[in-house]
């Protein structure tokens, strides 16, 4: 690969082979160019600039483009959400692309006031950015924004490579990672609602079928462009998602019978949801420093240490301006955080980007209206901060913060995550009870031993006298022994 040419230095970083990748790999993997935006409000200088993803989602919720993260709330009420920058924005972009698959091999960063809405970036950078491309031989290029139908073709006709925007490129990962039948369901119903506006005049990313960022799932069945198909498919994904929804909730159904609380883990992706999750559970599930490495809901029974048992289940990770089409398919997934008892928000205490992951997940939480549910924060990661930072955040936490702080790779702060829990959940509530129960029953003493809390045990006339404190679940059953 050779180096950027002298006119698109500065703009334009040319990037190498990934660390520990071998030469074979690295030629095998598709080369991919980053186009970044950053929309700047007229005379507020730096401080004044959101990411063009930033400024839609700002437009969307009738909120000013202007708005810089951490400003002050406006009066009308409506908090200003904290945003990424835009080469935060890009560097996020990067990552999603390693993680589709992609060999990141440059990438440009455009600032300007307003978006073009023919291209996106206006004639004159979209040449730039097509010699830019060139010189590296890239042979897609990825747009950190959404693109309109039209944009894309417009785009296509000028740079001759196939363009991807950020929707496309999300979808794409979705397509890699599903393993389940229903996680399949899930990304094809996405993807075709992603397609459908786009049937007419299919741009160059449509025509080339199979193989390929973007072109995975549904475009690997050639579907035909005739409208009419296309909706009978939808509606036959949506049948079959249905069935699944019934199923679950049946499954859910049986769960709620018993006294057993659900805690749902959520937090944006790569926050370590999945590594907590094997750490509280031992369950094994796949965890990986990708994007979006876990989109099967896995639910796996944790003893508290009050002796009750709750049910963790460990969901999607979610994502800054996570595409809409994605959280209504998953919705029957996601229903296992409505239904939760207590959601516990997994934050990287290691980012520096924390705040603003944590107003993404805020969005995705109201819009699955499950923004009141009772939360518990957990700041995951402590293993990667300076020891005397780590040394202090656990005191707070353990003189009553409303943070916790945990790693999960060394199982810091685990015990104190169990005991937090245990004091939030309210369903089979525990209780402290005195008993006196007859030697013979050594079923029921069994059971006591194993399901609840044991402060003092006497033999005393044939019986044993015990000071405990059990579920409510747990004293019905001995509830004749009560003294």
């Amino acid at each position: 690969m050779g180096p950027v040419s002298k006119k698109f230095r500065g703009v334009t970083r040319a990037r190498g082979r990934v660390p520990g990748e071998s030469a074979g790999e690295n030629r095998d993997r598709e080369r991919a160019f980053l186009v970044g935006l950053d929309v700047r409000s007229r005379g507020r200088g730096t401080k004044g600039t959101v990411t063009a993803q930033a400024a839609a989602a700002r437009d969307a919720a009738g909120m000013p483009v202007s708005a810089a993260a951490g400003a002050a709330p406006k009066s009308n009420g409506k908090p200003v959400i904290p945003e990424f920058d835009a080469e935060e924005s890009l560097a996020e972009l990067r990552t999603l692309a390693e993680s589709a698959g992609a060999r990141v091999v440059g990438e440009i960063l455009q600032r300007r006031e307003r978006l073009d809405p023919a291209t996106l970036v206006g004639a004159g950078k979209l040449e730039e950015i097509t010699g830019a491309a060139a010189s590296v031989n890239a042979d897609v290029l990825l747009f950190d924004h959404d693109l309109s139908p039209s944009q894309q073709r417009n785009i296509e006709k000028v740079v001759h490579r196939r363009v991807i925007d950020r929707t496309q490129l999300i979808l794409d990962i979705f397509a890699r990672h599903a393993r389940t039948r229903e996680g399949q369901l899930q990304v094809e119903l996405a993807q075709l609602q992603y397609l459908l506006p786009r049937l007419a005049g299919r741009g160059v990313e449509m025509s080339q079928l199979g193989g390929g960022i973007g072109t995975r799932g549904p475009g690997e069945t050639q579907l035909e462009t005739d409208r009419r198909k296309i909706y009978r498919r939808v509606r036959n994904v949506e049948q079959q998602l249905e069935n699944v929804r019934r199923i679950r909730a049946q499954q859910r159904q049986r769960r709620e019978s018993a006294p057993i609380a659900t805690v749902a883990l959520v937090g944006y992706t790569n926050a370590g949801k999945s590594t907590l999750f094997n750490a509280l559970t031992r369950a094994g599930v796949l965890s990986s420093p990708k994007m979006f490495a876990t989109l099967d809901p896995t639910i796996r029974g944790v003893d508290l240490p009050s002796k009750r048992k709750v049910l963790l289940s460990d969901t999607v990770g979610f994502i800054r301006s996570l595409p809409h089409t994605l959280v209504s398919a998953f919705r029957a997934t996601l229903e296992e955080v409505q239904r939760a008892s207590l959601i516990l928000h997994v934050s990287d205490a290691s980012s520096r980007l924390s705040a603003e992951q944590d107003a993404q997940v805020e969005i995705v939480l109201k819009e699955l209206e499950a923004e009141k549910k009772p939360r518990l924060h957990v700041m995951n990661k402590v293993d990667l901060l300076d020891e005397e930072v780590t040394a202090s955040l656990l005191a707070d936490a353990a003189h009553g913060g409303k943070t916790l702080y945990v790693s999960a790779v060394e199982g810091t702060g685990l015990d104190r995550l169990l005991e937090r829990i245990d004091a939030m959940i309210e369903e089979d509530p525990v209780s402290r009870v005195h008993l006196r129960v007859p030697q013979k029953e050594g079923k029921m003493l069994a059971m006591l031993e194993a399901k609840a809390r044991i402060f003092s045990r006497k033999y005393k006339g044939g019986a044993v006298e015990l000071e405990v404190e059990a579920p409510a679940s747990v004293v019905r059953r001995v509830r004749e022994w009560v003294e």
